[in-house]
């Protein structure tokens, strides 16, 4: 891998590592208004984290023992009764058949959405200064560098004459 393929890999990562700061997802927050919005920005960036990752997979395999014990991989005393329980294995099931599946992806959709409408948002402010940028720094827009140019062309004693009306400077 090239050194600069290498770079590039390391800033993204670092850039990732960035969004899940506290900072950035107080600065996400502010970008939107609205209750609705704000909780699901809030819920979008911590279920986009490793901890919730984690926390996923300890429920997933929870309910591990039970199903291996009824496939006949495992028998009911190599693991301790607590994993076997219905009632155990009813609460996980219902937890990621139906909270996570369907209640947090539908607040996930709508804070990927809310953060894109906001993301846009800076884009066309960021766009917008650039084009307000460049057209200061053309030579021949009024207030922009055709009066800086103008003004040390008019100092006595300055390099190259003052360029003619409408013309370009020598």
């Amino acid at each position: 891998m090239s050194t600069q393929g290498h770079q590039s890999i390391n800033h993204s990562m670092y850039h990732r590592a960035a969004n899940l700061r506290p900072s950035y997802v107080r600065g996400a927050l502010k970008d939107v208004e609205g209750f609705n919005a704000k909780l699901a920005v809030l819920i979008t960036s911590a279920v986009g984290t490793m901890a919730c990752a984690y926390i996923f997979t300890i429920i997933a395999l929870i309910s591990l023992p039970a199903i291996l014990i009824s496939a006949g991989v495992l028998h009911k005393s190599d693991v301790p009764a607590f994993f076997t329980k219905p009632g155990l294995i009813l609460i996980v099931a219902w937890v990621a058949q139906t909270f996570i599946q369907l209640v947090l992806l539908s607040i996930i959709m709508v804070g990927q959405r809310v953060q894109s409408f906001a993301s846009e948002a800076r884009g066309e402010k960021t766009f917008s200064d650039a084009e307000t940028i460049l057209d200061r720094l053309d030579v021949h827009t009024q207030g922009g560098l055709r009066e800086v140019l103008e003004a040390i062309y008019a100092l006595p004693g300055s390099p190259g004459a003052p360029p003619a009306a409408g013309g370009k400077p020598s």
